[in-house]
C-alpha cells in the first residue's frame, strides 16, 4: 500500500512538473513539496491506523475499543488539518499540491483490494 502511494505521488509530481511548463518552472517545486508532505502524512496515517486496529483487537471491552478507534480517527483528522494549515501558511509549500497529495491514499486502497484475493482475508 505504501509503495502504491509513493508511485502515485511520483506520478502526480511528474504531472505537476509537466503542468508547470505552462505556468512557470519555479512553481513546480512548491507543488512537489506539497505532494511529498501529504504523501508522507498518508504513510504515517496508514501505519498509525494499522497499530490502532491491532491494539484494539485485543481489547475485551467493546466500548473501550470503539472509543479508542474514534480517538485515533479524530487525531488523524487533526493531523491532516495541521498539515493543510502548514501548507496554507508556509509560502514555499503549495496548498494545491498538498491537496493533490492527500489523494494518494485512494489509489493505494483500491490497489490493495485488487492485489489481495478474497481467499486471503
Amino acid at each position: 500500500m505504501i509503495f502504491v502511494m509513493l508511485v502515485t505521488s511520483l506520478v502526480m509530481s511528474i504531472g505537476g512538473i509537466i503542468g508547470s511548463f505552462y505556468i512557470s518552472t519555479l512553481h513546480a517545486l512548491p507543488f512537489i513539496l506539497g505532494v511529498i508532505l501529504t504523501t508522507c502524512l498518508n504513510i504515517v496515517k496508514v501505519i498509525w491506523l494499522e497499530r490502532a486496529v491491532n491494539a484494539t483487537v485485543n481489547l475485551e471491552d467493546q466500548k473501550a475499543a470503539a472509543r479508542q478507534i474514534r480517538l485515533h480517527y479524530v487525531l488523524r483528522l487533526l493531523l491532516t488539518l495541521l498539515v493543510l494549515l502548514a501548507a496554507v501558511f508556509i509560502p514555499f509549500i503549495d496548498l494545491w499540491g498538498a491537496v493533490v497529495g492527500l489523494f494518494t491514499f485512494h489509489p493505494a486502497k483500491y490497489a490493495l483490494g485488487v492485489f489481495i484475493k478474497t481467499d486471503d482475508l
